[in-house]
């Protein structure tokens, strides 16, 4: 890579001015801050993935333009991504409506799955709940304030789970960024379309959530009945009392159905 040899034309420069322990002292000065800064980056990146997009976009954004700002013509080349192997082939939707039910706290939602207008989606949802992946997780994040969403879909209950791979583009994202109430959407990374995993949102109340650089949030369905319970959650708040972070009452999925 380029900055490989930038990097040995300057420990090259170094030895011819420096002795063998000024340049040793260099050298792990140097390992030290280059292992302080890839610590620092992939914090920002988990940090930027888990917190992902509504109501803070801007800052993600900006986070994903310096990590990805680079010198070399090469590594500026657009590459086109590709899905892993393990995620579910958009086929599975069938090209579409999918109905199913999944339980929050025992209470039932029914919901509509647009086979055809988010194949990737669906199919990925689909593939996930006739596997059981969804029964016993919990819904981890909650917004009150600005837009009103439920977050749910991560299996270890903070934010940071999948299902072991990530996935896109995005799909069906309303051109207004207006997400109307009972939709459901999948959770990404701030300025990563191929981002996608197991995380989704309930949007319980009508919702503008910005697009950022890469666009909006994939809309794969939408609530039919028992809106109220996720209304019910959203009333109770936060544990925090602030208006962003985990329900005050604990949410698990128990069951989820899809046919």
């Amino acid at each position: 890579m380029k900055t490989d040899k930038k990097l040995e034309n300057y420990q090259a420069k170094q030895e011819l001015i420096k002795n063998r322990a000024e340049r040793s002292k260099t050298d792990n000065k140097t390992f030290l801050l280059a292992a302080a800064a890839a610590i620092v980056i992939a914090l920002a990146g988990q940090l930027g993935y888990y917190s992902f997009g509504p109501g803070q976009v801007d800052s993600e954004t900006a986070e994903g333009e310096t990590v990805e700002t680079v010198t070399d013509a090469a590594a500026q080349e657009e590459v086109t991504p590709t899905n892993d192997p393990l995620v579910p082939l958009a086929s599975l939707a069938e090209n579409r409506l999918w109905n199913g039910s999944l339980n929050l706290n025992d209470d039932q939602l029914d919901f509509e799955l647009f086979g055809d207008l988010a194949p990737q989606a669906v199919a990925n949802f689909v593939a996930l709940a006739g596997d059981s992946y969804f029964e016993n997780i919990s819904c981890h994040r909650l917004v009150t304030a600005g837009i009103f969403v439920l977050q749910c879909g991560d299996p270890s209950g903070d934010g940071t789970g999948g299902p072991g791979y990530n996935w896109g583009p995005i799909e069906n994202a309303p051109s207004a960024d207006l997400y109307e109430e009972g939709v459901l959407a999948m959770a990404r990374r701030g300025g990563d379309d191929y981002s996608m995993g197991s995380q989704f949102f309930i949007v319980y109340q009508e919702s503008n959530i910005p697009s950022d650089a890469v666009g909006g949030y994939t809309v794969f369905g939408k609530i039919t009945t028992g809106l109220d319970s996720v209304k019910s959650i959203a009333e109770a708040g936060t544990s925090s009392g602030a208006s962003d972070g985990s329900p005050a009452v604990e949410v698990l999925i128990s069951a989820v159905s899809v046919e």
